[in-house]
Formats: C-alpha cells, sequence, structure tokens
C-alpha cells in the first residue's frame, strides 16, 4: 500500500530538468580540462546523489571537512554558470558525494555513502547492471547507490579520464570524454 502512495520522481520534468543541468555541469568541466593525458595528474572528479525525503543520514556519513560553499551556490538549475564554477573548484579540490535533493537544493556536507546491507542487496533488482572493469569506487557505490528507495539518480565524473556516467535504478548510462557534446565536442574530430 505505501508504494501506492510513493511519487516517481524520475518522471517529473523538473527532476528530468534537474538531472540534465547537473550532467550539463559534469560534462563540461570535463570538456574544459585539457590535461587528461598527462601522467601523474588527477583531474577533476565528481559524485553527485539526487535524492528524496529531509536526509541521508541513514546511508551517508560526513566527510569531514569537504563541504559544498553554499554561501555561493545553493541550488541547481537556476544559475548554470554558477553551479559550473562551484562543482568545477570543488571537483578538482574536495572529496565525497555531492546530495542534491529533487528540488535543487544542494546539501553543504559532502558525504561518503555506505554500502548496501545485506537485506537491501537481497532487495535488490536481480536484472540490475554488474559493476564494469572501467568502474572505481566512486562509480561503484553511484551504481548502488541508485539502488537506494531514496535516490532518484546518481551522477558521475571519472578523475582518470573524464567520463561522465548517470545512474537510475541499478543500471546505467556512460559517455566517454571523447563522446561527450557529440560533434561539438573539439576532441570528436581527433
Amino acid at each position: 500500500m505505501d508504494d501506492d502512495l510513493r511519487i516517481t520522481y524520475q518522471d517529473h520534468d523538473e527532476v528530468r530538468e534537474l538531472i540534465d543541468c547537473l550532467t550539463h555541469v559534469l560534462e563540461s568541466i570535463s570538456l574544459t580540462f585539457d590535461r587528461w593525458d598527462e601522467q601523474y595528474v588527477k583531474g577533476p572528479g565528481m559524485y553527485v546523489a539526487i535524492v528524496t525525503g529531509p536526509s541521508v543520514a541513514d546511508f551517508a556519513d560526513p566527510m569531514g571537512r569537504n563541504r559544498w560553499p553554499t554561501e555561493r551556490c545553493r541550488t541547481v538549475c537556476r544559475n548554470l554558470q554558477n553551479v559550473y564554477e562551484t562543482a568545477r573548484e570543488v571537483a578538482l579540490t574536495r572529496d565525497g558525494a555531492l546530495v542534491v535533493s529533487v528540488d535543487g537544493v544542494v546539501q553543504e556536507q559532502l558525504v561518503r555513502v555506505t554500502d548496501l546491507t545485506p537485506s537491501e542487496l537481497e532487495a535488490a533488482d536481480p536484472d540490475a547492471a554488474e559493476y564494469e572493469d572501467w568502474m572505481g569506487s566512486r562509480h561503484m557505490s553511484a551504481l548502488d547507490t541508485s539502488r537506494r528507495r531514496n535516490a532518484v539518480s546518481t551522477l558521475t565524473l571519472s578523475e582518470e579520464t573524464g567520463r561522465v556516467t548517470s545512474f537510475e535504478n541499478g543500471s546505467f548510462e556512460t559517455t566517454k570524454r571523447s563522446e561527450l557534446g557529440g560533434e561539438w565536442n573539439p576532441q570528436s574530430y581527433s
């Protein structure tokens, strides 16, 4: 009966727009960083969880002093340039998952998302995607987090390759840096 009353945020136009805005920001960060091929250089990396509900305390722990500067940027879709600049700085200097509510409000504290419990793993879709060879811990965590009841979507930007991946309900779509932006990506002509 509880599921009959559950709102499916994945289908809301405003939530889809929020996911699109965040995806665009991660892709822009990837495309504007030009040192991906240099040895010993770590690129910008980010993990974003779009969630419902008032708290992620049931499955996340604070990442110490790693914070999103909410005094500069509190919401996502109002000023994408501001979100891009703030996210780029955070992606280069901080660790942890950024939590964004379905209304686009950003949580200040970056978090470490905890592993699924055995009962959550049992309840997970058996047809959900498996880990891929290219996935690091950030991507594996995002895949697992996307299986959680109050996670609408998770997104990652790989600090090693610039790949941007979107995870929903235990499945994912990934785009290599060379494919971001399609024909508008300067790397696609290489």
